[in-house]
């Protein structure tokens, strides 16, 4: 299966076998896979919620700079773009179905 390659213009979803959510016990946001757990600082919450299957990377890296405005947007959409990369290289994230 070829990389993904994350792109301003990537629109991503999670994969199947993963799950985002808010885990009451740890209080706190997890990313679950099969026999994984991470647990995303805050700052790749804030992006992994704009993540719907929907949303552009780029539109994405718009609404960030738009919340943090005193960080450079071009800083922004580098950690962006680099952690949605990675974890995608993981097999977390996919790109959405055209349609």
């Amino acid at each position: 299966m070829a990389r993904l390659i994350v792109s301003a213009s990537s629109v991503l979803t999670f994969a199947p076998h993963i799950v985002f959510r808010f885990d009451e016990v740890r209080q706190c946001w997890i990313i679950l896979a099969p026999e994984r757990l991470m647990m995303p600082d805050e700052q790749a919450v804030e992006i992994l919620k704009l993540v719907d299957g929907k949303t552009g990377v780029g539109a994405i890296v718009e609404q960030l700079a738009a919340r943090y405005a005193q960080a450079p947007r071009d800083l922004i959409a580098k950690d962006v773009t680099d952690m949605l990369q990675e974890l995608a290289d993981k097999g977390c994230l996919a790109g959405a179905a055209a349609g």
